[in-house]
């Protein structure tokens, strides 16, 4: 996949348009896809720092990134996605190596807490994501707590 290009942004940096798109890509995946309805405006979005591939201005992989003590005392990375048509082209595995090498820059940390669907937990633990043991349905989706040390 040629002319891709990554983004981080902060909230404030984020472009009216580069948002419509992130927030699309949530509800196609998580809301359509996954038939889902969850509240995905959560007013987590002004506190996230938030990195996506895009091409043409789509959004192909996204995730959110959070400091130490907002959605856990550690850092974490949410709303991990890769869109239908962009799947089956590694983006996911970059999207997660270039999430866990921004926290390590920005926060001076590794220990990365996330909540993963079940069955990504082999994925995650590709990148150093240990199981808890902390398995909850959240939206009728079985989930499992995850650090990394």
């Amino acid at each position: 996949m040629s002319n891709i290009i990554w983004k981080i942004k902060s909230f404030e940096e984020i472009t009216t348009s580069e948002l419509y798109e992130i927030i699309r890509a949530r509800v196609d995946v998580f809301v359509v896809e996954q038939n889902c309805p969850y509240p995905d405006l959560d007013g987590y979005d002004q506190k996230a720092i938030h990195l996506w591939a895009e091409q043409d201005n789509s959004v192909l992989a996204y995730c959110r990134i959070f400091d130490k003590g907002i959605k856990y005392p550690e850092t974490s990375i949410g709303r991990v996605l890769t869109t239908e048509e962009a799947r089956g082209k590694s983006l996911g595995k970059q999207l997660i190596q270039y999430a866990v090498e921004t926290i390590e820059n920005r926060f001076k940390t590794s220990e990365i807490r996330i909540s993963a669907q079940d069955y990504l937990l082999k994925f995650y633990s590709d990148f150093g994501f240990q199981d808890t043991g902390k398995k909850y349905l959240e939206d009728n989706i079985p989930h499992t707590e995850m650090f990394r040390k």
